[in-house]
């Protein structure tokens, strides 16, 4: 594996201020990291969180910041499907919309395509390759909605050479792999494609992550990698790399041979362990691969 295309997530440390979270990431040996939007990692307004000082922090210790790891698309309905799964809340809700560009009023798909802009903005300032995407509610049904303003997204990132990523993350749009496709090809653009979750396939929508990639692998443009294992009476727990049920040498080949060029985002979220130690267990065990 080839480790200068590896980043880790920075939602592990997101106890510690960025440029604390930043050292200890290139400690482990990391050249790469995915910025979570969440204060005090990153923010959509400046007044919570400097941009040019978050980059500094990032290059005082010879770090890149690779993907930034947004909510935009599905507003508050986008953040609290992943936040409430970590405990977390939305702390201004009224900064957000309620869902996005699914939304049935004008105003608030509106300022939801504002807020896209301005993570693709933030992106081009930050030196990151691609962001993530949701696109609106996560519900098929709401795709006749969300699609032209999903295009106009994706003609902006294309203006500024940036790649949005929508995360396998449920049992709706984006834990389908043909919908995802299908929505993809809708698109039409080269800048909206798929945040590729192997593990979020199975665990979310049971889904087998091996024919997902197969479906999806012509219009990937980020990934992220932790792995798990179910017990005897069924119940998940998050494992290190290369203990569980993900053959991460097998997407790698599979990935590469057509054609991938982004990056490996290493996910740590396992219970029990200390954060610090365990981005470096991760990476030490994707050097195996």
């Amino acid at each position: 594996m080839d480790m200068k295309r590896v980043s880790t997530c920075s939602i592990a440390l997101i106890h510690h201020p960025y440029a604390e979270a930043f050292k200890i990431i290139r400690d482990a040996g990391y050249e790469k990291v995915d910025v979570l939007e969440r204060v005090p990692h990153l923010s959509l307004f400046p007044e919570e969180c400097d941009p040019a000082d978050l980059k500094a922090a990032a290059e005082a210790v010879g770090l890149k910041i690779a993907n930034l790891s947004t909510y935009v698309g599905g507003g508050n309905e986008s953040r609290m499907a992943q936040w409430q799964y970590h405990g977390w809340t939305v702390p201004k809700p009224e900064q957000f919309t309620g869902c996005g560009f699914s939304s049935d009023v004008l105003a608030d798909q509106e300022k939801e395509l504002e807020q896209v802009k301005r993570s693709i903005d933030l992106a081009v300032l930050l030196g990151a390759r691609s962001m993530r995407i949701a696109a609106g509610d996560d519900d098929p049904k709401s795709l006749d909605k969300v699609i032209p303003w999903l295009k106009k997204c994706a003609g902006y990132a294309a203006e500024k050479r940036i790649y949005m990523g929508m995360e396998n993350h449920s049992k709706g749009t984006s834990g389908q792999p043909k919908v995802c496709v299908e929505l993809a090809k809708e698109i039409g653009s080269p800048h909206f494609g798929i945040l590729y979750e192997p593990h979020n396939l199975v665990l979310h929508s049971g889904t087998d992550y091996r024919e997902a990639l197969e479906i999806m692998k012509e219009h990937i443009v980020h990934v992220h990698l932790k792995d798990g294992v179910f017990d005897g009476a069924g119940e998940h727990r998050f494992v290190n790399l290369g203990e569980g049920m993900i053959d991460f040498p097998w997407i790698i080949e599979q990935l590469e041979g057509a054609g991938y060029e982004g990056d490996y985002a290493l996910e740590f979220e396992i219970d029990g362990v200390a954060p610090e130690t365990g981005v470096k267990d991760f990476y030490e065990a994707a050097k195996t691969f």
